[in-house]
């Protein structure tokens, strides 16, 4: 039949109408009724859903229902019921249902621009393109450029710049890999990176990667202050000294750079253009100055414009005061870390997938050529050293060796003895010398410093902002708040300033620029791991829309990013990887509640799969066994004394399953199983358990527990050992329960597994305790709500009910409870005592005897279990003390036979017991 859902079109595709099926994940919470149009648009009847994360989000469902996805029968009730079926919506929590996305912000839809309330949005030019050109022509474009070639010489200042352009666009195209592969939010680097590897990379590189940013914006403002300085002493206007002017003018620019700052995007991107515009100009500026004759004064301070001669004395280098490539190098990198600024605002842009790798890759590639060619038509135009006088002429084609000057007349031999103030390695204003109009390059460098401090001092307080608030730090929580309609870290923008001050008063460029050098090198180290190891990890989820990357190219940009660490400084990369390795154990420690699917988890997943295939292919051997539990505790929760005796043999090492067997049919016990899953887990992670919960539906308890002995488990992986309690009342109790409880121990024999009973003679199950204390707490709540609805809300101060402690409703309520209970005074301590016993395994054991009787076993499991617990923390101070059956003539030989068996399996015992006749048994010691 004709679909009424399907609407013909020519050219467009399928359209889908929104129900409550296929909803972004995030409605109000109100139940909507599905309709006839969830029928899918190809011309005939079909339930095929459009695919919905929300749908597949709880994984540890038995019955294979997820949290909200309908089932099939849902769905054929909804043509049958012509739409009367209502499901919850995504939002909507449910009782047992794990729908929470544990702070997954990718899930969160973005707004509509048309719903945004009037966000700025910026495009591929002016978000990324332009950002990045600005902060890559930064400081050193116009005032260090010239220092670098003249020092390393053409030869080499190339290879400086080309292996920076290397490490960026390595790193650039594993980050278009990472942010085309999903969605992209603000955070810049932290985002990709934790986003890619987990939180524990990504909260570690963060507050490095922030901080960074926050020491550019320092090194921006010093490089603009120091050119303001250099005007005030052509003037013979320094306010105080050289030094303290640039701490002042720094101080006085960061604080007006914060005003612009805090008056918002629009604003700043304004500022932006207008920047660039006039750095624009200062470049044309530069390369028509190169062609303009050089006039007397430009001589006499090295400018000669195109010469082969100087060209070729300034290919080699010329390295000193104690300079080095890689020193050289080390202060020209931060050049050309720019490359995330567009990245850094993402959470700002149109649409980030596609405007970071166009935007950002064009930037690197017009940086990189106007570097090199400014450098080259320098360092071919002015020699390394000059005095500036105009008086040290001699006749043209002398021969003074010491410089290509000599044949164009001038004689700088003084500069062999002397400090000279000019030339590519004394003056840091060369640009200024050779441009066409010297003005301009002034305006162009204070372009080019105060829009890298620009867009470091927005850079910095977004990632900040951004890993605040995935709560990693919760100490830095308060810096998660943000202000106004584009959310503004008005918070970070203060502590960032404060840094950027701090640092401004070192007042040394060349100091300034090596430390923040090593902290963005390893961001772009884990920006290119990342990419690798998401890659490596084969997750069906590692699809990005990007394709110009390769795994091992971004291995080896990982790898050069480290190794130019430590060629630069290998103490401060030493130390950036040690502040790196104490904030990854710290976040790794914490746990943070966060599940943003990394890569890490795929490889974990790919390992243990390799590790337990590895684990089959391969026969167990006697020293490498480890007890295996299959323990019976029901509801974990209700057996804590069980548990915690077989999390003293597995701890860390061993697999432990806590196992619970609900009697009757599957069908019925499906719901009550999948929130057992749930509830089970979690309190098993809350209270460090490293064990897993297994629920089964069987008829009885030992149908249940043999379909776990066989089934549980995966390869060697499985249990060799079953735990249970004593049964208390197989006095009293029927046959069949008896026979079935027995059963399991025949079971457990027949599967070769080993058996553990643990007996406690004031019992082990406090399940009633657990339900009287669930049930105060849902009396308390109701009793709360009862009392604020009687005071109307009433505030703090007025008598009602935020005038009691919740302690003394508490109390009032467990009155209340033990009224409709009746208990009486000896039932109160049979609880206490029950309590108290129940619990007596996470304490530590006391000075005693850990009995062993050994009944002519052929195998060593009755003395291993006993040894494994005295190597616990808790149970160091007992001792094994061993029972064997024997003849009165005897005693002695069957001594000396156990202790070499002993001694064979080296086991340390404090004492062994012979019992010579079996029907005598020692007294019980503890």
């Amino acid at each position: 039949m004709e679909n009424p859902g399907f609407q013909k079109s020519k050219d467009d595709p399928p359209q889908y109408e929104e129900t409550s099926f296929c909803g972004n994940g995030f409605g109000n919470g109100e139940r909507r009724g599905a309709r006839l149009s969830v029928v899918s648009a190809f011309g005939h009847d079909t339930l095929d859903r459009v695919p919905n994360v929300n749908f597949y989000r709880n994984a540890a469902s038995i019955s294979g229902q997820r949290a909200i996805r309908p089932s099939l029968q849902d769905l054929h009730d909804v043509f049958q019921k012509n739409g009367g079926l209502t499901i919850p919506s995504p939002g909507e929590e449910r009782e047992g249902a794990d729908t929470s996305t544990l702070g997954d912000v990718e899930s969160v839809t973005p707004l509509e621009e048309s719903e945004a309330g009037g966000v700025v949005k910026f495009g591929w030019i002016k978000g990324v393109l332009v950002r990045c050109m600005l902060n890559i022509w930064g400081v050193m474009l116009f005032i260090r450029l010239s220092w670098v070639f003249g020092q390393a010489g053409i030869g080499l200042g190339i290879v400086v710049v080309i292996l920076s352009v290397v490490v960026t666009s390595v790193t650039c195209l594993s980050m278009s890999a990472i942010c085309t592969n999903g969605v992209v939010r603000g955070g810049g680097a932290y985002y990709l990176i934790s986003r890619s590897l987990g939180p524990e990379f990504g909260g570690s590189i963060g507050l490095i990667f922030a901080f960074a940013n926050a020491v550019a914006v320092a090194m921006y403002v010093v490089g603009f202050s120091e050119t303001v300085v250099e005007l005030l002493k052509e003037n013979d206007a320094l306010i105080i000294d050289p030094v303290n002017d640039i701490r002042i003018i720094g101080c006085i620019t960061v604080v007006l750079l914060m005003g612009i700052t805090v008056a918002g995007m629009e604003w700043e991107a304004k500022a932006q253009v207008a920047l660039l515009v006039i750095l624009l100009v200062a470049i044309a500026n530069v390369f028509v100055g190169t062609v303009i004759p050089s006039t007397e004064d430009k001589r006499s301070k090295g400018f000669f414009n195109y010469r082969e001669s100087i060209a070729e004395e300034n290919f080699l280098p010329d390295f000193r005061d104690g300079e080095t490539f890689f020193s050289v190098f080390a202060i020209f990198f931060p050049a050309a870390t720019g490359i995330l600024a567009g990245a850094n605002i993402s959470g700002d842009l149109k649409d980030p997938q596609a405007a970071l790798p166009k935007g950002t890759l064009l930037a690197i590639f017009i940086t990189g050529i106007t570097y090199l060619g400014i450098a080259l038509v320098v360092s071919v135009t002015v020699v390394r050293d000059a005095t500036g006088n105009r008086n040290d002429t001699i006749v043209p084609g002398s021969s003074c060796n010491f410089s290509s000057a000599c044949d164009l007349g001038y004689d700088f031999s003084i500069c062999q003895t002397t400090k000279c103030n000019y030339g590519l390695m004394n003056n840091f204003q060369v640009m200024t010398l050779v441009s066409g109009f010297g003005p301009l390059i002034t305006a162009g460098t204070f372009s080019a410093t105060l829009s890298s401090a620009l867009a470091s001092l927005v850079s910095a307080p977004k990632v900040f902002q951004a890993l605040c608030k995935d709560n990693i730090y919760k100490a830095l929580k308060f810096f998660a708040k943000g202000h106004g309609k584009n959310n503004e870290p008005i918070r970070g923008y203060v502590l960032t300033f404060f840094i950027a001050v701090a640092f401004i008063l070192i007042a040394e460029l060349n100091t300034i620029a090596p430390i923040i050098s090593n902290f963005f090198l390893a961001s772009y180290a884990l920006i290119n791991f990342s990419c690798f190891h998401a890659s490596y990890a084969k997750s069906p989820g590692w699809r990005p829309a990007y394709k110009y990357y390769n795994m091992w190219l971004s291995l080896f940009g990982a790898v050069l990013c480290c190794a130019v660490m430590f060629v630069i400084n290998w103490w401060a990369a030493l130390l950036t990887y040690g502040i790196e390795l104490f904030l990854y154990i710290y976040v790794t420690v914490k746990k943070p509640d966060v599940n943003w699917g990394s890569s890490t988890q795929a490889v974990t997943f790919i390992n243990a799969v390799n590790n337990a295939l590895t684990l089959s292919g391969v026969d167990e051997h006697i020293k490498n066994f480890r007890p295996k539990c299959l323990v019976m505790t029901g509801s974990p929760r209700s057996r804590p004394a069980l548990l915690d005796l077989a999390h003293s043999f597995t701890k860390n090492y061993g697999l432990c399953l806590t196992c619970e067997v609900f009697v009757g049919p599957r069908d019925n016990n499906l719901q009550d199983m999948n929130a057992a899953v749930q509830q089970n887990q979690q309190w098993l992670h809350k209270q460090k358990r490293k064990a897993f919960y297994t629920p089964v539906a069987s008829e009885n308890l030992q149908k249940g527990a043999e379909a776990l002995m066989q089934a549980s488990g995966l390869g060697r992986m499985k249990p060799n050992t079953v735990m249970l309690g004593f049964k208390r009342d197989w006095r009293t109790s029927k046959p069949q329960e008896v026979q079935n409880y027995v059963g399991i121990l025949h079971d457990a024999f027949d599967f070769e597994h080993g058996s553990v009973i643990l007996r406690i003679s004031q019992g082990m199950d406090i399940s009633h305790i657990l339900r009287a204390e669930e049930e105060m707490e849902r009396m308390l709540l109701e009793q709360q709500a009862l009392e604020m609805e009687e005071n109307d809300f009433q505030p703090q101060g007025v008598k009602g009910f935020f005038n009691r402690s919740k302690k003394s409703s508490k109390t009032e309520l467990t009155r209340k409870v033990s009224l409709d209970v009746p208990q009486t005074s000896d039932l109160a301590k049979m609880n206490q005592r029950l309590v108290e016993a129940s619990s007596q395994f996470k304490r530590k054991q006391g000075k005693g005897t850990i009995d062993v009787w050994w009944l002519f076993d052929d195998g060593g499991l009755t003395l291993l279990l006993p040894h494994i617990l005295t190597t616990r923390k808790k149970w160091k101070d007992c001792k094994l003390r061993i029972f064997i059956a024997g003849q009165p003539e005897r005693i002695e030989q069957d001594k000396e036979e156990m202790q070499e068996l002993l001694k064979k399996f080296r086991i340390k015992c404090a004492d062994i017991k012979v019992i010579a006749d079996i029907n005598v048994k020692p007294s019980a010691e503890r």
